[in-house]
């Protein structure tokens, strides 16, 4: 019985392999039926083929989650396309290019078909493979469409992308002027954490028998916050929309130790691996505010995030070339700090509880990312690429595409002041004022000196002397050095800033 099943797998293939003409191969950030390659698939003679590296596995330190997430993804929508009709190899191999190698063993030399893929070196390996690409649509904007912005701009402000884009997709706007009267609502959205607010429950997700396979696999007991399939991220889009979007906007910034995720949508993973696709989850923000069930507010921050900044930074990404990543303007050299990949190698209670939520979820919101993980790494001289490989490997949400501009240019200014004008280093008082990890921190945020110093206070001042020849230039910065010379304690904190250093370098402060 066994050997009859053989001959008939064999005849079976070999009928496929007559019929198939192409090669479709789908990255795991490609998940979307509609998009891309699988636009004009067709069943009869294309083969669609994934394959899952063992270098994407275990090239690097990944985020077991973020494995567990990507991998899931792609082995449901692989039998979800198989359960559709479409013929669909699921491979796994030493590399991608070893994958399709193995497609061709199966199904002869044939042309391989892809959309445009995600980073420089998945582009540089499939061109040499002789891949055909056609354009990538899961963004909303065309590469040579950036290109055409950004060549026609004298410095590259995202504010002026975000209003060509709602102009251009016709997003919020009402004869050529914006819905409620303004292109962003960002000063009524910095409000701090407020007391006593009872934050909404959020949406968590069953687990199934691919699930627990991949968990398998990986050796890991992966949360239920991430879904794995489109039906579940459709299902966190409408649950955001329902429960979240409405409180989204004033608190966007904000940080709170009880609660992990605030009001935020929870949405980057789906959107950046195609089982969302921006365009219908602007549709469906929009449609919410059409009937009245949230804030203008709330739905033009969401709107921002999705059609501006992830746009823009995409579009920055392939604008900016492959050498932009190696960027290091402030010539920072300190090696990567302990606490970063191990939540107690600090008492700085801000810094232990965001690396906390990211071992946990692999993943924080923008401003834990921005204002506490950037800035530490940024006011004490943290190498740009060992911080960046470190946030690459630890996000469910990273891509190459994603981290490298958020990264270089906004998190820890490497590039000179390209994409943004200023560095983003704050202060204790900042993470005072949005968060609420200062009370019962051992270090008091108001002090700059001794032993109980808040280490960001300390730094941000050390970090504006090391740096204020550059920064003095800075119109947006020279303010902030002037401020040096009111420092009657400057000599003492230099002092204390190379404690701190060398403190965090050991995993002791």
């Amino acid at each position: 019985m066994g050997k009859r099943l053989g001959e008939r797998e064999v005849l079976f293939r070999e009928v496929q392999k007559g019929m198939t003409s192409r090669i479709l191969y789908i990255p795991f950030d490609h998940l979307n039926r509609n998009k891309g390659v699988l636009k004009d698939l067709d069943p009869k003679t294309d083969v669609v083929v994934l394959v899952e590296s063992a270098r994407m596995t275990s090239g690097r330190d990944w985020h077991k989650e973020r494995l567990f997430f990507l991998i899931s993804s792609a082995r449901h929508f692989a039998e979800e396309l198989k359960a559709s009709g479409i013929k669909v190899e699921y491979i796994k191999a030493e590399t991608t290019i070893h994958g399709l190698d193995t497609a061709k063993s199966i199904y002869g030399d044939l042309p391989v078909y892809c959309a445009e893929p995600s980073s420089f070196r998945s582009f540089a390996q499939l061109t040499e493979y002789g891949v055909k690409f056609v354009t990538n649509d899961l963004f909303l904007t065309k590469r040579e469409d950036f290109f055409a912005w950004a060549k026609s701009q004298k410095t590259y402000v995202m504010e002026n992308f975000y209003r060509a884009q709602r102009v251009r997709l016709n997003i919020l706007v009402l004869d050529g002027k914006p819905e409620g009267g303004a292109w962003n609502f960002d000063a009524d959205n910095r409000l701090p954490p407020p007391k006593n607010y009872e934050w909404p429950e959020y949406l968590y997700h069953d687990r199934d028998e691919i699930d627990l396979a991949v968990a398998k696999d990986l050796d890991y007991e992966p949360t239920r916050t991430w879904a794995t399939t489109r039906k579940g991220a459709l299902a966190q889009l409408e649950y955001f929309i329902k429960h979240h979007l409405d409180g989204f906007g004033p608190y966007e910034d904000a940080v709170v130790k009880d609660n992990w995720a605030l009001h935020h949508s929870l949405l980057s993973p789906y959107l950046n691996n195609g089982l969302l696709d921006p365009a219908e989850a602007v549709s469906a923000v929009i449609n919410s505010y059409k009937q009245g069930k949230a804030k203008i507010q709330s739905v033009e921050a969401i709107v921002r995030q999705v059609i501006g900044w992830r746009e823009y930074v995409n579009g920055m990404y392939w604008f900016l070339g492959e050498g932009y990543k190696y960027k290091n303007g402030l010539n920072a050299q300190l090696p990567l700090l302990p606490v970063f990949r191990n939540s107690i190698a600090t008492e700085m209670d801000c810094v232990s509880s965001v690396v906390k939520d990211i071992e946990d979820r692999s993943w924080v919101h923008h401003i834990p990312r921005l204002m506490i993980l950037s800035n530490l790494a940024l006011i004490t001289g943290t190498n740009p690429q060992e911080f960046l490989d470190w946030m690459r490997e630890a996000f469910i949400d990273a891509s190459d595409w994603v981290m490298v501009p958020n990264v270089i240019g906004m998190g820890v200014h490497a590039d000179g002041g390209i994409m943004m004008t200023k560095p983003y280093a704050a202060g204790g008082a900042y993470i005072s004022r949005m968060t609420q990890y200062c009370k019962g921190c051992v270090y008091d945020p108001k002090l700059r000196v001794g032993d109980n110093a808040c280490p960001f206070t300390t730094l941000y001042w050390d970090f504006l002397d090391r740096h204020k020849e550059e920064f003095v230039k800075n119109h947006r910065m020279s303010q902030q050095v002037y401020g040096l010379k009111k420092l009657s304690d400057l000599d003492e904190l230099k002092v204390r800033a190379s404690q701190v250093i060398t403190g965090l370098s050991k995993g002791q402060i």
